[in-house]
């Protein structure tokens, strides 16, 4: 999975660009819950739900108090690079995503 994004970025020609489906946002949402499962002290109180505003899609993530800095990072690049990956792989299926870290 983590190399199909990584190949989307990439623009891959192995890769064709797909339509919008369900398929493609599932994949975007295990990404999302993998790293930063991985990133935490407590993996399993780690919640990503899929959401919507006006304007975009958004992956939301809840997790424990105590981990809720270690997902953001040192003056919240951890977050931005996260959501410049998960952002950009959306572009490759004509949706604008974003990620939110919730309380």
């Amino acid at each position: 999975m983590i190399k199909k994004i990584l190949g989307f970025l990439k623009g891959d020609d192995a890769v064709e660009p797909q339509p919008a489906s369900s398929d493609g946002k599932k994949d975007l949402e295990h990404f999302v819950d993998y790293v930063v499962r991985a990133l935490v002290d407590s993996p399993e109180q780690v919640c990503i739900a899929l959401g919507e505003n006006e304007r975009q899609k958004v992956i939301q993530v809840r997790c424990a108090k105590e981990d809720i800095g270690k997902i953001i990072g040192k003056n919240g690049k951890t977050i931005s690079a996260i959501r410049a990956l998960v952002n950009g792989a959306g572009r490759r299926f004509e949706l604008n995503y974003t990620v939110e870290v919730l309380d």
